[in-house]
């Protein structure tokens, strides 16, 4: 049964791709194949229609007659039949697949009329009885909320369903739902979680109509959250593959991003997706470096019973007075750190939240994509209740928390209240202290921008597709390569060009260096400046394997443009070292030293070229210069060290050696050369006790001394009067 439906699912998308290589007549013999074997699947008489459609136009053609309609009708065959495929696909798994048969059927089940009228109906008179419930007393207004609330989160909830398992829409119910999304009558929290479906949906399956319905709300929505989901929503729906399919889409697309505005918030999109990746990571850093310094400094304590306040006067404070002001300032200092890691857009809030993902609440979908609002029937009961409401509504007013987070929240604070400290909430309901979140207070003004909404929104996106219990029914966007949408031709060949080098050196920073090769590999020629070939450069470096032209070549061309450059002159020098052209290395370097005569660096690898060239002479002069100005430079040590081993100054070699080596961790390198001095110095019993203890060195166990001697340094044992005979004999002693 499973491999049936395996192979089901496998051979229509196979059709898919056909239809997106635009080989219609494959396709349709294809789909043909699937439903005589599967008669139940899809609609033969829809297909025979498509196919007669295909044959008559084949007719017309072989007999050599014109059609200036000929393309466009082509194009309209693809698309019929590419929706036939997709919503045969989307209909096998609303049927087949137990997740997906519970998510499509309850709300067809529960709500017999889902016409565009009936709902938009139903929403808008939500929203007339929400204003009207202020003009009830009190004790009436209660409870009419209450249901009304409880009765519109149900239909929230199966409209969300409803939405997410349809099949391809039609443009006439797209335009009626964009007429539903822009307007003023019906709630913006209800618009949001309706576009979260529509994203969600376009993800599973493109339909162009839904992914144009996200991109006209994102040009036209006047309510800033609806826009920024919107943007998401069309950008995570875009698939490159469907070109083809549809050229439209490239038109769309262009025309968009033809627009600065829009760019500049396609571009700041790119990075928070790859902040909300790294969260794991910044979870880690959060929890061994801030976390322990802002505990240690809070007056509360976790103890058995609960969060308790400890004795301002306590003896450890009168012992060691000093201890605690020190314990003041890392606490100040890590909670600066962590807000400032926020404001970059750092997702600091999520390891701590990930772990409260287990309420019943998240068992429902949609919860996962709603606005934070306190009449959710979930969490109103809480909110209402006046203990802590007041200490609710400021964490959750000023803490840069995502919906989801909020409710945690919320719901979290049901089982702690009790465990607070009195006093903490007595004086919060008093107003005479404010709850201060970790990370830091975000003002109403910041809260507003759009950069920070699209963040708190795709921060829910990423908890979603990281926690929810079935989150592998879905494709994840936040996973390489798919999340670096900078990456498709189709998008950075647009008005994002001036954007590609931005994001190229942000994910360089951060270390995905195959995603910033592919879109940097996307700039047009006539903009490759400095920055490109510095990036390209640097990018090579990492991998030579990236890019035909050498990192060589990227830095020369950068000299070119600028020829004073000290970043690129650095850059040649260490691509020339790695590729062993120590001589334009060295002539590079001591251009750098006539640039900054000073620098230690440029010196010191100067030098290392001089080694490398033989020039061991010149090489001692300058080290023996900078070990002057800088004695206790191990990196200087160790280099010099070398230096006079090759020019068989073995005593003073020693020395070195010796402070080199009595450090707590010496450099496993530095007990080679300390091995190679003895031996070539005739000490055979300390060079013997100098490699063993190489050998035995964290890391080198598996190190190949054999390869060593004969490859490595072998013409260097020569020089210094070794034998192969010799070689032979240390490492016969060696075992």
């Amino acid at each position: 049964m499973i491999e049936s439906y395996m192979q089901k699912n496998e051979e229509l998308q196979k059709v898919v791709s056909l239809l997106e290589m635009r080989k219609l007549g494959q396709a349709i013999n294809a789909l043909e194949n699937v439903l005589l074997v599967n008669p139940g699947l899809a609609s033969m008489d829809a297909l025979l229609a498509i196919k007669n459609d295909y044959s008559l136009m084949l007719q017309y053609w072989e007999r050599g007659f014109e059609d200036t309609e000929r393309d466009q009708l082509f194009s309209q065959l693809l698309g019929r039949l590419y929706v036939l495929t997709a919503n045969t696909i989307t209909s096998k798994r609303m049927h087949t697949e137990p997740f997906w048969i519970s998510i499509y059927q309850r709300p067809r089940q529960v709500r017999k009329d889902w016409s565009m009228n009936n709902v938009r109906t139903q929403l808008e008179n939500f929203t007339s009885e929400a204003a009207l419930l202020e003009l009830d007393p009190p004790h009436l207004r209660e409870q009419k909320a209450k249901t009304l609330y409880e009765e519109h989160q149900q239909l929230m909830q199966d409209l969300f369903g409803y939405i997410l398992t349809s099949r391809l829409w039609t443009e006439n119910l797209a335009r009626a739902f964009e007429a539903l999304l822009l307007s003023p009558t019906v709630d913006s929290i209800d618009q949001q979680l309706i576009v979260s479906a529509i994203t969600l949906s376009a993800m599973q399956m493109f339909g162009i109509n839904k992914f144009q319905l996200l991109l006209r709300v994102y040009q036209q929505s006047t309510v800033e959250a609806v826009r920024q989901r919107a943007l998401v929503g069309w950008v995570l729906a875009v698939d490159e593959h469907k070109v083809r399919l549809y050229p439209q889409l490239q038109q769309l697309i262009d025309e968009t991003l033809s627009d600065q505005k829009c760019c500049l918030e396609v571009t700041e999109l790119q990075m928070q997706m790859i902040y909300c990746m790294q969260a794991e990571d910044d979870t880690q850093k959060i929890k061994d470096e801030l976390l322990p310094n802002i505990m240690n400094g809070s007056s509360i304590k976790v103890t058995e019973r609960g969060l308790v306040e400890m004795d301002e006067d306590s003896l450890e404070d009168i012992l060691h007075p000093d201890a605690a002001e020190h314990r003041m300032e890392d606490m100040e200092q890590s909670i600066h750190q962590m807000s400032d890691m926020q404001k970059q857009g750092v997702d600091v809030y999520f390891g701590g939240f990930s772990q409260m993902k287990r309420f019943s609440f998240f068992n429902d979908l949609s919860n996962w994509f709603v606005p934070f609002y306190p009449q959710h029937p979930s969490i109103s009961h809480i909110w209402n209740n006046t203990k802590g409401k007041r200490f609710l509504q400021v964490i959750t007013d000023v803490g840069a928390f995502c919906d989801s987070d909020k409710y945690s929240f919320v719901l979290g604070f049901e089982y702690v209240m009790g465990r607070l400290p009195e006093r903490l909430l007595k004086m919060v309901e008093d107003g005479e202290a404010l709850p201060m979140p970790i990370g830091g207070q975000i003002a109403l003004e910041e809260q507003s921008q759009p950069a920070f909404i699209r963040r708190i929104y795709l921060q829910n996106l990423y908890r979603f597709f990281k926690l929810y219990s079935n989150r592998s029914a879905f494709e994840n966007p936040f996973v390489m390569p798919k999340a670096i949408f900078f990456t498709m031709p189709m998008m950075s060949h647009t008005g994002l060009q001036d954007s590609l080098l931005e994001i190229g050196t942000f994910l360089f920073k951060r270390k995905y260096y195959q995603a910033a090769k592919e879109v940097i590999g996307n700039l047009d020629t006539q903009r490759r400046n400095f920055n490109y070939y510095m990036l390209q450069g640097m990018l090579q470096q990492r991998n030579p394997d990236f890019v035909t032209m050498s990192a060589m070549e990227s830095f020369a061309q950068a000299i070119k443009l600028q020829p004073d450059s000290e970043q690129a002159l650095s850059g040649y020098a260490r691509a020339a070292f790695n590729a062993k052209s120590y001589g334009k290395a060295f002539d590079t370097y001591e251009q750098l030293l006539v640039i900054k005569p000073d620098n230690k660096s440029y010196q010191l690898n100067a030098a290392i070229c001089l080694t490398n060239l033989e020039r061991n002479e010149e090489a001692e002069k300058r080290l023996f210069k900078l070990n002057y100005l800088f004695p206790d430079d191990l990196g200087v040590m160790h280099v010099l060290a070398w230096v006079l081993t090759l020019n068989s100054k073995y005593e003073q070699a020693d020395k070195i050696f010796n402070r080199l080596l009595s450090v707590e961790k010496p450099l496993s390198i530095d007990i080679l050369n300390y091995g190679y001095c003895h031996w070539m110095a005739g000490d055979i019993m300390v060079a013997i006790a100098a490699f063993r203890q190489f050998m035995s060195t964290p890391g080198c166990e598996d190190f190949d001394i054999e390869k060593e001697f004969l490859e490595s340094s072998h013409e260097i044992l020569l020089q210094h009067g070794i034998s192969d005979v010799e070689i032979s004999m240390m490492l016969d002693s060696l075992g």
